[in-house]
């Protein structure tokens, strides 16, 4: 389900989003990598149950409807065909204007694999691992989903343990579904510089930035 990320992140946000991620970096030597996408997940499944439940349901209330006034007629064949067609087209409005209607028909089990599986791939694809020192992390905001996803290399994760990125993982989930995400992604990050100081990822003398700064988006 595809969100205008240009509209969710003006220029200002991505420049103060860019500012952020260069000034944790300057503080350790790790290598900070905010991707961030529309959708992770095929809602293919979920659009055409609600269109089938669409169809299914307005025959039984015209039927009900009916049956209670007493309209039954020579023509009932058509009474229960259109509502079913009409139905159908109203599941499938829903399915287009209200995109949270098709998450709730998925399992939060095939909504967390599906992102999961796609942070997995943005690490290799934007290189996080192309580190001198394997310092490379990845923050990871799935928007349909309203999922988020810390992944970090070799290197960090010697240092830091899975865990202690929760606290990054909660703010970004509630940014994400407050329609906040650049607010949060930008004190995310300024977190994420103070985990990575403190448990001793400091910067090198001959530190350079390895990987550039800005935020990746994909929107599909």
């Amino acid at each position: 389900m595809r969100r205008d990320l240009k509209r969710l992140f003006s220029p200002e946000d991505l420049e103060a989003i860019r500012k952020a991620t260069a000034d944790a970096e300057g503080r350790t030597s790790g290598e900070i990598v905010p991707v961030v996408v529309s959708s992770c997940t095929d809602t293919g499944e979920a659009a055409w149950k609600l269109v089938a439940f669409g169809a299914m349901l307005l025959p039984v209330i015209a039927a009900f409807v009916f049956g209670e006034l007493d309209l039954w007629s020579e023509h009932m064949a058509w009474w229960i065909a259109v509502p079913a067609i009409i139905g159908g087209a109203l599941g499938s409005l829903v399915a287009y204007l209200c995109p949270s209607c098709l998450r709730l028909l998925m399992s939060p089990e095939d909504l967390e694999a599906s992102v999961m599986s796609r942070a997995r791939q943005a690490f290799l694809e934007e290189e996080v691992f192309a580190t001198r020192e394997r310092t490379g992390i990845l923050i990871f905001l799935a928007l349909f989903e309203r999922r988020v996803v810390v992944l970090g290399d070799e290197g960090i994760n010697r240092a830091v343990r899975q865990k202690e990125w929760q606290g990054i993982v909660d703010e970004l989930v509630e940014g994400v579904r407050s329609d906040r995400p650049a607010e949060a992604l930008i004190r995310a990050i300024g977190e994420c510089g103070n985990i990575l100081r403190t448990h001793g990822v400091e910067i090198r003398p001959d530190d350079s930035n390895e990987l550039a700064d800005g935020l990746r988006m994909e929107d599909h």
